[in-house]
């Protein structure tokens, strides 16, 4: 492959603002024999029309000849090679880690710095990420193909068998969860805190990946594996950390940054899929065929809630905003608004005013200032005639009754609540303790939630044991109201 070839296939990275970029994350160690022509082979690909590339080349501490040849790749590829240097040797997962902090792009791929895997299939890859379908995609070894290359037995046993208990702790359905092709939304990607240094970073991400309930697609790929005298670098300590990986975040929930409202472990039941799919069945006889939720965070119940004939996802924070929409483009039903109670600022038009037949906040009062009436009101405007607001609210106890009246934490018991309600206009229908078997688990500070073990077993319990909720303290009551003077 000549140098002038791969000059003319490879676009100016944004020059033209409407492009997209797609970013591809290079790990570097010791590749000083493969490294040009991965590089050259990877600008030479073929893109699907409208996109163009970066590529981001993170030297891992590389004691051979590497860093001279990216600099080399660098002074010849300025405007599409972007390179950065570790200050010491820390793995695949750091360099990554560091790739994704420096990328500009809107979907991202992670490649090899080698032969193994082939660019001239990045179409193919992107394929469900480009046309709505999917948040990630992962190029497959063993998935159905007409022709592959026979690998070394151990070597493919070892990667199903990490794989299946992959599949097991995730319930996800891979057939190749170590693949390297892993194909990504970028604000996805950024989305997700990423803590392992070596190749344990692959299991680590599939298992946030299944936490976070993205939709995955599977492509086969080619694979040309190299042999460990050609440079091959994982070995057997890597599978046996690979299943301490899968196992740690099989019980930990580390699925979103510190500080990321999401991550509180206030927060933390929003994301246990069984409490979501029991709450979405205890509240469908009040959805309408029209619902609006807000407070959609980061989609953890948006996609339990029923696609009827529309559904509107609504937040304040614009960084969950722009995931949000790009998770939904180009769904027919379901539409991403800014609403923001407490500044007034919303991208709703006065058409939506009293068109909703439901409105659904789960775990999100303390978003809302609803020890003000005001704020009751201005949700009630949406609702259509007889149509239904359903929430959830912390329930008062000893503990928490002294903090109950702070802007920081609100906690009511069922009197508050109606009261609250009827101040706004409401007339109540229901308000009953939801999901108490966490009260069994709780820690003796409510806001900490419950330890990680008991978290995992209030999530297999949450839905066997709502009959519990009569007899166990109440830890959060679910309420449905109707607009005063307008239900039957």
């Amino acid at each position: 492959m000549t140098s002038e070839r791969v000059q003319a296939s490879v676009n100016p990275t944004l020059q033209n603002s409407e492009r997209i970029l797609f970013s591809i994350l290079i790990p570097v160690f010791n590749e000083q024999a493969y490294l040009t022509r991965i590089v050259e082979t990877v600008l030479a690909a073929p893109l699907p029309e409208g996109l163009d590339r970066e590529l981001i080349l993170v030297d891992d501490c590389s004691t051979d000849r590497t860093p001279e040849v990216i600099q080399e790749l660098v002074a010849k590829y300025p405007t599409v090679v972007r390179a950065f240097r570790q200050s010491k040797n820390q793995g695949k997962g750091a360099a990554i880690r560091r790739a994704i902090q420096e990328m500009k792009g809107d979907y991202a791929i992670f490649q090899d710095a080698d032969l193994e895997y082939n660019p001239m299939e990045y179409s193919l890859v992107l394929a469900p990420l480009l046309d709505g379908r999917a948040d990630v995609v992962y190029g497959s070894r063993f998935a159905s193909r007409e022709t592959r290359k026979i690998l070394q037995y151990h070597h493919k046993l070892g990667n199903l068998a990490l794989t299946c208990l992959s599949n097991f702790t995730t319930g996800l359905d891979l057939t190749d969860m170590e693949t390297c092709y892993k194909a990504f939304r970028s604000d996805a990607l950024r989305s997700i805190p990423l803590r392992s240094n070596r190749f344990g970073i692959e299991p680590e991400i599939t298992a946030k990946i299944a936490k976070r309930g993205w939709t995955v697609y599977e492509v086969p790929i080619s694979y040309n594996g190299r042999r460990y005298s050609e440079g091959k670098k994982i070995g057997w300590k890597d599978g046996v950390s690979a299943i301490r990986v899968i196992l740690k975040y099989w019980f930990y929930d580390d699925s979103f940054y510190d500080g990321d409202s999401a991550s509180e472990s206030s927060q933390r039941l929003e994301y246990s899929r069984n409490f979501m799919k029991t709450f979405v069945k205890k509240i469908t006889p009040w959805l309408g065929a029209k619902t609006m939720e807000i407070g959609a965070g980061m989609g953890a119940l948006s996609r339990y809630l029923p696609q009827k004939e529309r559904l509107t996802l609504t937040e304040s924070d614009e960084r969950h905003l722009r995931f949000l929409r790009g998770s939904y483009d180009g769904n027919a039903v379901v539409d991403v608004q800014k609403l923001d109670f407490t500044k007034h600022e919303t991208s709703l038009s006065d058409m939506d005013i009293g068109t909703y037949d439901s409105i659904v906040c789960l775990n999100r009062l303390g978003e809302l200032p609803l020890n003000a009436v005001a704020a009751l009101v201005a949700v009630r405007q949406y609702l259509k005639p007889r149509g239904k607001l359903i929430f959830t609210a912390t329930a008062t106890t000893r503990r928490n009754r002294r903090k109950r009246n702070s802007d920081a934490f609100h906690a009511f018991s069922p009197q508050e609540l109606a009261k609250l309600l009827e101040n706004a206009g409401y007339t109540v229908e229901l308000i009953e303790p939801f999901a108490s078997i966490q009260s069994v688990f709780l820690k003796r500070d409510p806001n900490k939630g419950c330890s990680l073990f008991g978290f995992k077993l209030f999530d297999i319990l949450v839905s066997k044991t709502q009959f519990l909720d009569k007899f166990l303290r109440p830890v959060r009551y679910v309420a449905v109201a109707s607009p005063r003077n307008q239900t039957k």
